[in-house]
Formats: C-alpha cells, structure tokens, sequence
C-alpha cells in the first residue's frame, strides 16, 4: 500500500483539524487502494489455480471495498458542508471523491474475475491461455499500483508515466482477444473458455483505465488542468510550456 510522503505540501490551515481531516482522507484513499490491489491479486490467484473457495471469498469482501467508499464519502461530504475549502483544497476533496468511485469499480472488475475463476473450474483452460491472462494481470496491478504511489506524492511525472505505460496494457489486452477469437472459429467447442478469457481480460483492461484515471486527477489537482480526451503528447507539451 502507498503511503503519504513526508515532503507532502498540502496547505497549512489556521484550523489544525482541517489539516488532519485532508490528511485523514487521503490516508484512507491509499487503504482503500491497497485492499483493492488484494482483491485483484486474489481473484487472478484464484482464476489460474482454480480455487474456489478464494473466489468465493473476494465475492463476499467486495463489500468491505463498498462500505469503506461510502465512509470516505460520507466524510468528503461534511467537509465540504463544514469547511467551505478553497480552491486548491476543493480540488483535493474533488480528487478524492472521484478517486475512490474508481477503486469501487476496480473492486467491482475483481469481483466479476472471480466470477469468472469459478465458471472456469468447470471448464479448465490450456496452460498458454492462463499464462497470458497472468501476465496481464501483474502488468495491470503494477500499474495500478504505480497510479496509487503517484496519488500520494501528488506527483505529476509519474501520473504521465502511467498514462504512457497504460498503452502497453492495451496491446496485451488486443493480443489475447484476437488469439481468443481465432481458439473460438478454429475449436468451437472452445467457446465456453475463451470468453472467459475474454471477459477476463476485459475486467484487467479495465481495471488500467481506471488507474489512468486517477493519475488524470492528480494532475488535475497539482496543475489545475483536466486532460480528459486529450494526447498524452499534449499534456506533455502543455505542462512543458508552463
């Protein structure tokens, strides 16, 4: 799990519990993070070992990820009713609350792949199919991972590696669909399989996207800039010229 740095150079406020209550959230931005990251981690397990009972298990702690978005919202919503933050502060909350609807959602994918480990128990993969699918799952932890560590320094070069890296992710993803499809029209029979698979596969793109969306909001907080639907090559140029 990330932790905070120790240079971090958030605002300084006259009311000291203010400062706590900022750091308070973020803190539990990066907890929320790090359960989240142990759910991907158990449910890829799960899918190539064909465990059940470890699916099953990150099925039912979905709802630990979903009570604990809920309370660092709920705690985002009163500061927000009771400090009336400035604007760099406002963007700090903004981040957040965005922040944490996506490692729900990345918890949400976690779940669906566990889903899918249990279907496959009763149809086991091939040996090349489950290698595949495990090395996009470690590329896409470690990106995740990587957007986590970015969110707490605040640090925009390493929220644009992540952007950059994301790529990489994509490409694996478009190989192991093609070579799904391909197993499907060779072997029909194969159908079952593959699209587990696919389906898979599609959770862990997923899961990168998200994690590029919270390098995009650390960005935003740190540079005041959105660069939704804008080239990485832009927003390289952009932050160049300030």
């Amino acid at each position: 799990m990330a932790k905070l740095s120790d240079s971090d150079n958030l605002h300084q406020h006259i009311s000291k519990q203010f400062d706590n209550e900022l750091l308070d959230i973020r803190s539990r931005v990066l907890f929320l993070g790090g359960l989240v990251e142990e759910q991907i981690e158990s449910a890829v397990k799960a899918l190539i070992e064909g465990d059940v009972e470890l699916a099953n298990r990150v099925i039912k702690d979905d709802d630990k990820v979903n009570l604990m978005e809920v309370s660092i919202d709920e705690e985002c919503t009163q500061i927000l009713a009771l400090r009336q933050p400035n604007a760099r502060d406002l963007r700090l909350v903004v981040i957040v609350i965005k922040t944490i609807i996506d490692l729900e959602r990345i918890g949400d994918e976690a779940k669906r792949i566990a889903r899918y480990a249990i279907d496959l128990t009763n149809h086991p993969a091939n040996y090349t199919q489950l290698i595949e699918l495990e090395q996009l799952a470690e590329h896409v932890r470690s990106l995740l991972h990587d957007a986590l560590n970015a969110f707490s320094r605040m640090d925009v070069d390493a929220a644009l590696k992540v952007v950059q890296d994301d790529k990489l992710i994509d490409m694996e993803y478009e190989s192991i669909m093609r070579k799904q499809i391909a197993h499907i029209m060779e072997d029909p029979q194969s159908t079952p399989v593959s699209l587990d698979i696919m389906w898979s596969s599609r959770s862990l793109e997923r899961i990168g996207d998200r994690a590029c969306n919270i390098c995009e909001y650390v960005i935003y907080y740190a540079k005041g800039k959105i660069i939704r639907h804008i080239s990485i090559e832009q927003v390289e140029r952009d932050l160049q010229i300030e």
